[in-house]
């Protein structure tokens, strides 16, 4: 499993004119999922992102995680961190795990987020979305498990 993590001031989701999922400050996190992901997986890396400290303490440090901070997270399912882009000059997806299993660990994340306290908006799941968001910092980060 691969998520992308982008410290936020606020974030958007919009799926045809509406607004599908938003937080306030938090994360948005583009989550991709491997054939190989479980469950397990998912709720390790639910785990993970919750507790990572990447928010600034009052000393300037990255010291605080989206929980200390009373934050949210935007999840948006995103096969294409999965990528090919070492042949030719259009990416393969083949490393994305199929929709059926790709849909329900997205969800499984999901509720392995909100168990943890957090506030959770959402994508829509293989819909055409558009983002909004104002990145804070910029931090962005990559996360494998």
């Amino acid at each position: 499993m691969r998520a992308t993590l982008q410290r936020v001031t606020r974030a958007t989701c919009t799926v045809e004119g509406e607004v599908t999922g938003q937080t306030g400050p938090g994360l948005l996190v583009l989550l991709g999922v491997a054939p190989g992901d479980t469950e397990e997986t998912a709720r390790a890396l639910a785990a993970k992102i919750a507790k990572l400290r990447i928010f600034n303490d009052g000393n300037g440090k990255m010291n605080r995680s989206v929980l200390d901070i009373g934050g949210g997270v935007l999840s948006v399912s995103q096969f294409t961190l999965y990528a090919d882009t070492r042949s030719g000059n259009r990416p393969s997806f083949t490393g994305a795990a199929p929709p059926e299993q790709a849909r329900a660990l997205y969800g499984t994340f999901n509720a392995a987020l909100r168990g943890l306290g957090l506030p959770v908006g959402e994508g829509v799941f293989g819909a055409h979305m558009v983002l909004d968001l104002t990145n804070d910092g910029p931090v962005t980060l990559t996360l494998d498990l």
